[in-house]
């Protein structure tokens, strides 16, 4: 059995912006990680870095330019292993309906329960970069 985070929620943005947002290291510092790398691209790897002790990697598992991301865990804390998150993208009318999902947990433990937390957060962080331009320190994002 495993288990998942699901978020849902619009942004007043086209979905192109939402995905560069979410797939581009520039804007992924923004409102996620302190320093990042990667590119779009199925099976190339990310770096996700937010300090030496948490340097993490995953490998983009689904893509759909502008439509979907998905990222699987590949090196990371132990209790992300082997999960997979990433955003499901439909735009309507110039606005972004926004579908997020952090699934393949194997128990809901204080780290299910703080990354869901933490993931509503960082949504909502994201949201307000996008629309409003809005970013955090990242010292301040937690």
């Amino acid at each position: 059995m495993s288990f998942k985070i699901y978020h849902n929620f619009n942004i007043s943005v086209p979905s192109k912006q939402v995905f560069h947002a979410v797939s581009q290291p520039k804007h992924l510092d923004n409102w996620w990680t302190l320093k990042s790398s990667g590119i779009a691209k199925l099976g190339e790897t990310y770096n996700l870095n937010f300090t030496d002790q948490y340097d993490w990697y995953c490998k983009i598992s689904k893509l759909e330019t502008d439509k979907s991301i998905h990222f699987k865990m590949t090196k990371c804390d132990t209790d992300w292993l082997p999960t997979t998150f990433g955003f499901n993208l439909e735009e309507i009318d110039g606005k972004t309906h926004v579908e997020f999902s952090h699934i393949g947990w194997k128990e809901i433990n204080n780290h299910f329960k703080i990354a869901s937390f933490c993931w509503a957060i960082l949504l909502h962080g994201l949201k307000n970069y996008l629309e409003k331009g809005i970013i955090v320190p990242f010292k301040e994002r937690n």
